[in-house]
């Protein structure tokens, strides 16, 4: 795939957004960690990143923000490496299946470096230096003379080098060292930066259904910063490990992501029958705002219906459905069911009481 196709520039920011969907989201939470972390410092020539790049062993995951530099912001950067300036570094993560290195740190550089050198940005439009220097301005790669070229491949960018020892079985620190790096003008939500970080099928999966008829008139217009995403996933994980939930829930969706990012867990068509059959279910026989009991769709009411519905449909096809709707508004009213829907609602006992709710009262159908 080309580079242009796949790293789109991102639209002008200028441009208004459908108005989102009110979201009563979960609490912030403090996630404890504890990991094994070795690092290492490496010093690679910008002619040795390109090609590392182009090969594919440097890598910036498919992620939905892309390229956002402009080119005067992308010409300064280049003109520092020429003037012989310091730049920052990088931060690329080792992944253990691949040993091939994840930008966590430094995308806009590496992309800026790769289009220089290719002579384009994404979309064919030429990359000639603007705003620069003289003897730079208006400078292509390969206009430049050849002791600047020279000069500009045999520059270092320093990149530290970071990999998760221990737990050996997922790679979440990853995700909380790109969180804390994460100190741009835009930061980025959680799911968004589990896109980057947990880049593979099963992201790809969690693009597609997101575009399902039923789950957009049940969630309402897309989310810009990938909560409907992020939702789909905690359906996932709660509906086939609830029964292990242990709070934070941040770190539940990454641990549940980082295992099953390429369905060692569960396969992708248990997936798409799993989801696809429950939001059609809960669109058809309780309605659009079946998680919005208020205005604002509620991700507890959300857990509770989504995994109750789905565990009904995994005993059979649901025959009284006018008994659906009864169901819910009953769920609704209960007592136990709405503490564990207004406070606190990450904790273990919450969580697995408004579950354990939702199966039996949805478990009543015949």
């Amino acid at each position: 795939m080309k580079i242009e196709e796949e790293y789109k520039i991102k639209e002008d920011s200028t441009e208004k957004d459908l108005e989102e969907t009110p979201i009563e989201d979960v609490e912030e939470e403090t996630v404890p960690v504890n990991y094994s972390i070795s690092s290492y410092g490496a010093d690679y020539p910008i002619d040795s990143l390109i090609k590392r790049i182009t090969r594919g062993v440097i890598f910036v995951p498919n992620f939905q923000r892309g390229y956002v530099w402009k080119p005067e912001h992308a010409s300064r950067f280049i003109e520092s490496l020429l003037l012989g300036l310091p730049v920052p570094g990088i931060f690329l993560a080792k992944e253990s299946e691949t040993e091939k290195l994840l930008v966590i740190d430094g995308q806009q550089r590496l992309w800026s470096l790769l289009y220089f050198y290719e002579g384009r940005f994404p979309g064919g439009r030429k990359f000639a230096l603007k705003g620069v220097n003289t003897e730079f301005e208006g400078h292509t790669y390969e206009s430049l003379p050849e002791s600047f070229r020279t000069h500009l491949d045999d520059c270092i960018i320093h990149a530290t080098v970071i990999k998760q020892e221990e737990p050996n079985d997922d790679n979440t620190s990853i995700y909380h060292i790109f969180e804390r790096l994460n100190t741009g003008g835009v930061r980025l939500q959680p799911q968004e930066i589990r896109a980057c970080i947990y880049h593979g099928p099963l992201n790809e999966i969690l693009h597609e259904l997101n575009n399902n008829d039923s789950w957009r008139k049940l969630f309402g217009p897309i989310n810009k910063n990938m909560k409907d995403q992020e939702l789909i996933l905690r359906f996932f994980a709660l509906n086939f490990l609830g029964h292990e939930y242990k709070n934070p829930l941040k770190e539940f969706l990454n641990i549940y992501m980082s295992k099953n990012k390429n369905f060692t867990l569960h396969k992708p068509e248990i997936l798409f029958l799993t989801f696809e059959r429950t939001v059609d279910e809960i669109l058809n026989y309780i309605g659009p705002s079946a998680f919005k009991p208020n205005r604002a769709l509620r991700t507890a009411v959300f857990d509770a219906v989504m995994v109750g519905i789905s565990k009904r449909l995994e005993k059979g096809e649901i025959k009284n459905k006018e008994e659906i709707k009864l169901k819910y508004a009953e769920l609704l009213e209960d007592e136990e069911f709405q503490i564990a829907t207004r406070s606190y609602t990450t904790q273990e006992a919450a969580v697995k009481k408004r579950l354990d709710l939702a199966i039996k009262f949805f478990g009543e159908i015949e």
